[in-house]
């Protein structure tokens, strides 16, 4: 079963000093995001003459605010990874498979890439309705994310459409892919695990079945001499699964990252192959979670040097 959420154990004085800290720093990032939004808007008018000036200054502007998140959750409330499995060279192209709890998926995720110097090259599947939302949809939209709704055919197209143009621009990517579709729930499970059964598939404990369509369409997309590697990453949590505001005023500082990298070259070349390629990968995944929410760490993981960023 998935983790239960995280409980704010700590004594009164560290909570009540969370909430203050937590609140300034949200004020903070909430106003230069919008500060942000507003020159990346205004970057617009750059695109008319240069779509390239317009991809740089807005590669640049995700790298600072996604940066000052990191400063502010590094330097505030110490937050921290646990790396184990793999190790990720700098400056790879890849597209990457995360397990999806919470919010603080994302958050940690920030730290990782900015160790990798692809902080302001992170390009989000996500839904269609975020693009909407001023602040973080807009940004996302400015960086090139690809918005997906629940119609495939239209996904498709532009899927296809954004690859090709990172392709023939050259532009550096971390594409990040939460293929169970959704955040896991107890509920979300039962449902996932009705399905597998449907499909005489394993049925997962932790995880949700994965959506494969729009994992193949990336690999497809990208592998033509432009993407280096998939990164298969299983986050986990020691004590519970954190809200945003929870991670924000600083009542968890800590999460488990168990990589597993794999050269372009080795992934399977058929869409069928590939699909069954991603379902094993949450299974595995599942073994993973399940050992370490019995042990606290994951099973056979040989930790990265250094293994705490």
């Amino acid at each position: 079963m998935p983790l239960e959420p995280l409980v704010d154990d700590r004594l009164f004085v560290d909570r009540v000093s969370g909430c203050v800290k937590g609140s300034l720093i949200s004020f903070f990032l909430f106003t230069t995001l919008i500060v942000f939004n507003l020159t990346q808007v205004a970057s617009l008018v750059v695109a008319v003459f240069s779509l390239r000036a317009f991809r740089a200054y807005n590669r640049w502007a995700a790298d600072l605010w996604w940066g000052l998140c990191v400063s502010c959750s590094r330097s505030v409330n110490g937050a921290r990874l646990i790396l184990s499995g793999d190790a990720i060279p700098a400056e790879e192209n890849a597209i990457v498979l995360c397990n999806h709890q919470q919010m603080p998926d994302i958050t940690f995720l920030f730290l990782l890439a900015k160790t990798k110097r692809r902080l302001g090259d992170l390009k989000w599947l996500v839904k269609d309705i975020i693009k909407w939302v001023p602040g973080v949809g807009w940004g996302l939209a400015f960086v090139g994310s690809i918005f997906v709704s629940r119609n495939w055919a239209d996904d498709r197209v532009s899927i296809e459409r954004t690859f090709f143009s990172l392709i023939r621009n050259r532009v550096p990517f971390w594409v990040i892919l939460f293929v169970e579709g959704t955040r896991v729930t107890s509920e979300k499970l039962k449902g996932s695990r009705e399905y597998a059964l449907k499909k005489n598939m394993q049925p997962l404990e932790h995880v949700l079945f994965p959506r494969t369509k729009g994992f193949v369409a990336s690999v497809e997309g990208l592998r033509n001499g432009h993407l280096d590697a998939v990164y298969d990453i299983t986050i986990g949590y020691e004590k519970g699964v954190p809200t945003l505001w929870q991670y924000i005023k600083g009542a968890v500082r800590v999460a488990h990252f168990h990589v597993r990298r794999y050269p372009v070259k080795d992934l399977p070349g058929s869409q069928e192959e590939l699909s069954k390629w991603l379902i094993e990968r949450f299974t595995e995944k599942d073994r993973l979670l399940d050992h370490f929410y019995h042990t606290g760490s994951f099973a056979g993981s040989t930790p990265t040097a250094p293994n705490r960023t």
